[in-house]
């Protein structure tokens, strides 16, 4: 009979264990459990005594059981030392087993050392040195795991706006009907649909209706459904820009999607590489990791592909927000509704773990891509999407955003100061907006600068990382400098040591 017993309170009186006391509790107990310091606690004694709480079993065999899951609870660290055990009549009454038995059972861990036991105290685990499981040690990596972080694709998460972001989430949960509680439109919550709509049409010039919106937990899961959606309608492979994120083209891959990648050089993807095609995946307004946006040429003439060809734009829209030195260039999606897919993501200016992102559908595929979000299973919490939704209609948003703008347009500026002073050969790129610079090096230096910084304890990451496998001829070497991923204590630091990783 497998018996257990859980977090109880110590009331009732503590054990003096002796011959003559057995069946007598000593006292300061006061039955809360709070007498003796030793407060709540919570062990699992598992007893392998059958028949023991009908009384067929062996008394004996059930005092060894419960003194063994005893000994082993104090040995493996379960019982910390100076822990106050229940009292006999206690665990007795939980165990379903005579009190003798338990305070036999006590009086040998006494007699061992595991346990104590004075009048007025009650019964103990000793104070003594208790050995801890140890986990396996992982093989250090060479250099020592990173101090510093410069990879690309990260906002500074220490800068996430808290106390703002609790009062919205209290106003928007007093605020909110009873449904956000129950199974959501798998559209997402019409609050934050509403409240997204207003915003990207006047900060992004999206053409939005709360209709055609579509929430997402995360730009990938978005990117999977439309992946679905493209293999569904025959399609078998995708246009995308020759450098940009793996992880976007296994997800494709898995939709039973072939990736083909266009050129690039000084303007952008080159869209006549378009022709054969019929979807392709684009960041025009600030190429990633290239960091230039994309010709207006190339812009209009990827939308009179799209219409000519029956084609549709993918448009992850991931750091529009951020812009320093140029006017905001709008989104794609602006100039076709109808031939355009825009994605956008809380990831960059607000944090990843919130997984909020969104897409805005043509008409026509709103509510398919709905329906296979649905049959998907994965939506994101109705709490954090009507927080979202107060936090941008209440101007919580544009306020944080055009904070962040300063915060890292700062951080750029001293980064591109640093590597003029101190690392004149490089040449810096792409700093007109986004959250990363591309610092271009000598021919043949990236991966000797790259494993340089790996010295230096700093994560940072080469533009090869991000070459499609079946690209054209590399660009030249470079790193891709993520300058809003550290916090700002850490910030002077990261930058340091990258100035010593460079030629």
């Amino acid at each position: 009979m497998d018996k257990s017993w859980a977090n109880r309170a110590a009331g009732g009186g503590s054990d003096k264990v002796s011959d003559k006391d057995a069946d007598k509790d000593s006292g300061g107990d006061s039955g809360d459990g709070s007498s003796g310091g030793s407060g709540g606690w919570s062990v699992d004694l598992h007893l392998d005594a059958a028949g023991a709480a009908s009384g067929t079993g062996s008394r004996s065999g059930v005092r060894k059981s419960l003194t063994d899951a005893l000994r082993e609870a104090v040995r493996g660290g379960r019982l910390a030392p100076g822990t106050r055990l229940p009292s006999s009549r206690t665990l007795a009454v939980d165990l379903g087993v005579a009190r003798n038995t338990v305070a036999d059972a006590y009086a040998d861990l006494v007699a061992e050392g595991w346990l104590t036991a004075r009048q007025g105290s009650g019964t103990r685990v000793a104070e003594r040195e208790v050995p801890r499981p140890v986990a396996p040690a992982r093989p250090q990596r060479t250099g020592g795991a990173p101090l510093y972080d410069l990879m690309a694709g990260t906002p500074d998460l220490a800068s996430f706006p808290r106390a703002e972001w609790l009062k919205a989430a209290r106003r928007a949960l007093a605020a909110a009907p009873n449904d956000v509680l129950g199974y959501e439109d798998p559209r997402g919550r019409v609050e934050l649909r509403t409240a997204l709509a207003a915003y990207l049409a006047r900060a992004r010039g999206v053409h939005a209706d709360p209709d055609r919106i579509v929430v997402v937990p995360g730009f990938t899961h978005g990117l999977t459904l439309l992946g679905e959606l493209l293999h569904a309608r025959g399609l078998r492979s995708v246009a995308v820009e020759s450098y940009g994120l793996d992880l976007h083209w296994e997800r494709l891959a898995r939709c039973g999607l072939r990736t083909a990648p266009l050129a690039f050089d000084e303007l952008g993807t080159r869209t006549e590489g378009l022709a054969g095609h019929r979807a392709v995946l684009l960041t025009p307004a600030h190429q990633f990791p290239m960091g230039v946006p994309l010709h207006p040429d190339r812009r209009a003439a990827a939308v009179e592909w799209a219409r000519r060809a029956d084609g549709l734009i993918l448009e992850d829209d991931y750091d529009g927000e951020f812009r320093y030195d140029r006017q905001p260039v709008g989104a794609l999606q602006g100039l076709d509704p109808d031939r355009v897919v825009y994605l956008g993501t809380a990831s960059k200016s607000l944090a990843p773990g919130l997984r909020l992102a969104w897409m805005v559908l043509p008409a026509e595929l709103a509510l398919e891509v709905a329906e296979l979000k649905y049959a998907a299973g994965a939506a994101s919490s109705s709490f954090d999407q009507v927080t979202l939704a107060e936090f941008m209609v209440s101007g919580a948003y544009d306020r944080h955003v055009r904070a962040a703008r300063l915060r890292y347009r700062r951080r750029r500026d001293q980064l591109v100061a640093a590597l003029a002073d101190r690392a004149p050969g490089v040449r810096v790129t792409g700093i007109a907006a986004g959250l990363h610079a591309v610092v271009r090096l000598p021919p043949g230096s990236e991966q000797t600068v790259v494993q340089g910084a790996h010295w230096q304890r700093l994560a940072l990451q080469g533009v090869s990382r991000f070459r499609h496998p079946l690209a054209g001829a590399p660009l030249g070497d470079a790193l891709v400098v993520g300058y809003g991923t550290p916090p700002d204590h850490a910030w002077a630091a990261a930058l340091d040591a990258l100035c010593r990783a460079l030629p």
